[in-house]
């Protein structure tokens, strides 16, 4: 084997981890595919006899490139249209992606970690969903090890702060049929019993679309708003079940293919959140 095979033997098994740290660093496939070949072009040119542990070295590659590139991704997003929200990925076509530990990949946690810090979000990601060692972290992120833990803790408050107790997965499925239902047949007295008082609705377009500007809030004004929707953005679609990001999602298609992609995230108060991705740009994992 030559030493470039060897390199890229190397570089194919770390590969899955590598797009999994920037994926939910990024929260776009685009992003982290990007970021995955910038560090297979720094392994080729590295001098890898040096290097004594490889999967640190790209591991730590991927890091700081993914902390820089979320530095300038907040500022490409001052002029997105409307909210943004993370890019899903068909986590049933592609187990990899979660395959190490489900933990930081629903949309609705990749939403949460855009409030952190590049720095608290990077510690939060290696820890939480890679389980990589307090002290291998601190050297990743250059930090102390004591830093670090706190990085860490202070994600994890934010999170518990922001976030309710989720429901189990196949209650979300039943919240989520249920919602489908209600909101195809605009069932305005249906939709408002499935909502938290508090619930929030996120539309993705970036203006590709008609879509809500902002986010919508309260469980009486979303029922009445979808309710509204039903005849126009319902009718012909065939729906169909799928997997983002871990938890179930519903698909809508018509005869140019996939035009959304819709979640919901749920606790013991009702639904919480409803999250419609409509810009095309998002959808090419799903058509």
């Amino acid at each position: 084997m030559t030493s470039l095979d060897q390199a890229e033997s190397v570089f194919a098994a770390a590969r899955p981890r590598l797009f999994g740290i920037a994926y939910r660093m990024t929260g776009s496939v685009a992003d982290a595919e990007d970021l995955v070949q910038e560090v297979w072009l720094r392994w080729q040119l590295a001098d890898r006899d040096a290097v004594r542990n490889p999967e640190a070295y790209l591991a730590t590659a991927i890091t700081r490139l993914a902390i820089n590139e979320s530095q300038t991704a907040r500022a490409r997003r001052e002029t997105y249209v409307g909210p943004w929200l993370p890019e899903p990925v068909d986590t049933a076509a592609d187990p990899q992606v979660g395959a190490e530990r489900g933990a930081v990949l629903e949309l609705a946690v990749l939403l949460l970690l855009e409030k952190l810090t590049p720095t608290e979000r990077a510690a939060y990601v290696l820890r939480e969903a890679f389980d990589y060692p307090y002290k291998e972290i601190a050297e990743i992120v250059q930090t102390s090890e004591g830093a670090t833990r706190q990085l860490v803790s202070r994600a994890r408050k934010h999170l518990a702060d922001e976030r309710r107790v989720p429901v189990e997965r196949a209650d979300q499925r039943k919240l989520l049929e249920a919602f489908v239902a209600a909101a195809q047949a605009g069932d305005l007295a249906g939709l408002k019993e499935l909502f938290a008082q508090d619930v929030v609705s996120y539309s993705d377009s970036n203006g590709a679309v008609r879509a809500a500007g902002r986010p919508l809030f309260g469980a009486a004004t979303l029922a009445k708003i979808f309710a509204a929707w039903a005849p126009g953005f319902w009718a012909g679609a065939e729906a169909s079940y799928v997997e983002a990001n871990g938890q179930w999602a519903v698909r809508l298609r018509k005869d140019a293919g996939t035009y959304a992609v819709i979640t919901v995230t749920a606790s013991d108060d009702g639904i919480d959140q409803v999250m419609w991705l409509v810009n095309p740009e998002k959808l090419t994992a799903f058509q």
